[in-house]
């Protein structure tokens, strides 16, 4: 037997077919006689045949993606690690498949020689009860990868996984009704793959189940986070920039003070100037020094003085709906940087996904499950009852630790103007948290923070019933009173 001593920063060896010969010879015996009795296709390049004979049902998966082609059993585990999801409406060669292949009997199993390909064959019959002999290939090479189902009695092939013209290759044309041919050969066939990898040990298959998902994990995270962390700073910019025109274009109060202060020097000097001037010079009696007011030489004093007060209410209107719109804009950008630091910070595809579907973040329903929370609990020798810790990593842990999880005493803590995590210290009855408990929770709000590297960083903390979600918020938004601040190093 074999086991795997797999270097992770190596994971561009490819599934070569020496690896295959061992694979097959591991698994030989569940092969034959094995019934095809479920078959799936998540993926344009994902198939699962669920195989079952005398000693059970195992998940056959099959991945012809060129970055991660191979074969093998899966275990449960590692199938949530490849976050296989089954489309409601299965592909039109997944159903070929399923015509054909579904409740069929494996005949035999076999590679050819030096190839990187496993035929099953299988006697099976057609819509006129005719006994036809059928032959599903799983061609393992690179870009070259592919699945093609063709008849062993007539050579043709009924169906593939990814159909090849004579535009994509003029040397092996791969669709229904062609002939079925072998890839041509090279001469060099020994090359390096996964198999240099093996030694004594343990199973083939767990080898490579384990290897392909842990390195299909890796990439789904660094795609996922990538294309997140994308659409989150495209958004952010553009907030970024509406943030920039409304402050440039919004009419200060003062400036709207003014107005006002203009219509009240007109009106109070009605009777020492004339009508229909093109300005008036009057004493300011806030300054007491003369001030000089334009005026529109086609209405009367009285009618510019109200066309001041208009400007005046016109201008006060204004800046309360820019100030709003400019409050709504910084707290959606505290929310998006808070959204790419929960990106920075995730580790598992699950938790981008939490995050991935925060638009339902105001739906009053809670997420049916969410990733597990980052919890400490200081030491039994110290504290008895020992204190317990909670610390979100998204937006919606967040919310559901201030939402569902803390009570009225419990203390809550979060770094001053910075995007970080809620971290809430559970307070037991009869427990008072001491100083070093205290800091001991902001050194872990300052930790799980984007201020987790600066030298000095406030960190606020105050009672959760002194914490109120404003009807609407965004996620982890909270608003608070009576709080302290502690300064951590």
């Amino acid at each position: 037997m074999l086991a795997k001593t797999i270097n992770s920063n190596n994971p561009r060896k490819n599934f070569d077919f020496q690896l295959l010969k061992l694979f097959l010879d591991e698994n030989l015996d569940f092969f034959n006689g094995a019934r095809f009795q479920k078959i799936q296709q998540p993926t344009r390049q994902e198939f699962i045949f669920t195989l079952r004979n005398s000693r059970g049902n195992r998940k056959f998966y099959v991945n012809i993606n060129p970055k991660f082609f191979h074969l093998c059993f899966i275990s449960e585990a590692n199938g949530k690690k490849r976050f296989i999801e089954i489309p409601k409406k299965p592909p039109m060669f997944c159903m070929l498949l399923r015509k054909y292949l579904e409740g069929a009997k494996v005949a035999k199993v076999c590679q050819p020689k030096n190839e990187r390909i496993l035929e099953f064959y299988f006697e099976t019959y057609n819509e006129l009860s005719e006994k036809i002999y059928l032959c599903l290939a799983i061609e393992l090479m690179g870009k070259h990868s592919n699945v093609v189902l063709y008849n062993y009695d007539t050579n043709v092939i009924i169906g593939c996984a990814h159909n090849v013209g004579a535009e994509k290759s003029s040397v092996r044309e791969m669709m229904g009704s062609l002939p079925y041919a072998y890839p041509p050969k090279h001469s060099n066939v020994r090359f390096s793959g996964l198999s240099s990898e093996l030694k004594i040990g343990s199973s083939i298959n767990q080898f490579i189940d384990d290897f392909f998902a842990d390195y299909q994990e890796e990439e789904k995270i660094k795609s996922t986070k990538t294309k997140l962390k994308s659409m989150s700073q495209a958004k952010l910019k553009k907030v970024i920039i509406t943030l920039g025109k409304i402050q440039n274009q919004s009419t200060s109060l003062d400036k709207a003070n003014l107005y006002r202060k203009k219509g009240d020097l007109i009106m109070a000097n009605l009777f020492h100037h004339k009508d229909f001037s093109s300005f008036i010079e009057v004493l300011d009696f806030e300054t007491n020094s003369p001030i000089k007011i334009e005026l529109d030489n086609r209405k009367t004093l009285k009618e510019n003085a109200n066309q001041y007060f208009k400007l005046y209410n016109k201008a006060k209107v204004a800046n309360l709906k820019s100030q709003e719109m400019i409050e709504n804009l910084l707290t959606e950008k505290d929310y998006l940087e808070q959204v790419l630091y929960s990106l920075d910070n995730a580790t598992t595809v699950e938790e981008l996904l939490e995050i991935a579907n925060e638009e339902t973040r105001n739906s009053k329903r809670e997420p049916q499950s969410l990733s597990p929370f980052t919890v400490y609990r200081l030491p039994l020798t110290t504290h008895r009852p020992p204190y317990t810790i909670y610390v979100g990593k998204n937006n919606k842990q967040n919310d559901y630790i201030v939402s569902k999880l803390s009570r009225d005493e419990d203390l809550w803590f979060h770094v001053h103007n910075c995007a970080g995590s809620h971290v809430l210290l559970r307070v037991e009855a009869g427990q008072e948290p001491t100083e070093e408990i205290i800091f001991e929770c902001a050194k872990l709000a300052k930790e799980y923070s984007s201020a987790k590297n600066s030298s000095k960083v406030g960190v606020i903390y105050t009672k959760r019933k002194f914490l109120k979600k404003p009807s609407g918020a965004t996620l982890g938004y909270v608003t608070y009173k009576n709080e302290k601040e502690i300064i951590v190093d």
